[in-house]
């Protein structure tokens, strides 16, 4: 698809919060989860919690990205089948986030795509299965500790990248602008 046909579309942004949340995963912050009912060796002075339901078959990694401003542009969206994918900002420094409901289908409900701002004293870890694109950083060097599978990060490697896409056993990342000639603008 060249150039000329592409479809520009705008998301606008708005606060990520546990209800608005909901239909993609959960925040992943403090007063989010519930006691994980370990023992209390401290006097009350650490409190353990279990702020989500982490899923991994197997093969699990945590890394650090380190992101910098970019185009507000979602030309990709990507979706996991075997884990559910967790990003936690370090250093409290805000960024967006943009998701769709998983689906059955080749690609997202594009009218039902949500962008969501998030202030840096929070992460998220979504459902199996739900589309999004790696965040936004609305700062310099942002860094997030991102937990997924070895075998999605094997996934996205230059040699299994053909027309522009990403496909995997855990993976399965679409180019909108050549699948369906659509760049969201994302309005912070």
């Amino acid at each position: 698809m060249d150039g000329s046909m592409i479809e520009r579309r705008t998301l606008q942004t708005k606060p990520a919060t546990p209800e608005a949340l909901a239909p993609y995963g959960k925040i992943l912050g403090a007063g989010t989860g519930a006691p994980a009912g370990v023992n209390d060796f401290y006097d009350g002075k650490i409190a353990v919690s279990a702020p989500v339901d982490f899923v991994s078959d197997e093969d699990t990694c945590l890394s650090l990205a380190t992101l910098q401003p970019r185009t507000f542009e979602l030309k990709y969206l990507e979706r996991h089948f075997k884990h559910t994918q967790t990003f936690i900002p370090l250093g409290g420094k805000p960024f967006v986030a943009v998701f769709g409901a998983p689906t059955d289908s080749e690609i997202p409900d594009l009218d039902k795509l949500e962008a969501f701002t998030f202030d840096g004293s929070a992460g998220f870890t979504m459902h199996i299965g739900t589309w999004h694109e790696f965040p936004f950083a609305l700062e310099a060097d942002t860094n997030m500790v991102v937990i997924l599978r070895n075998e999605t990060t094997r996934n996205l490697s230059t040699a299994n990248v053909e027309n522009n896409e990403a496909h995997g056993p855990d993976l399965d990342k679409k180019n909108l602008a050549q699948r369906v000639g659509t760049i969201f603008e994302i309005a912070v």
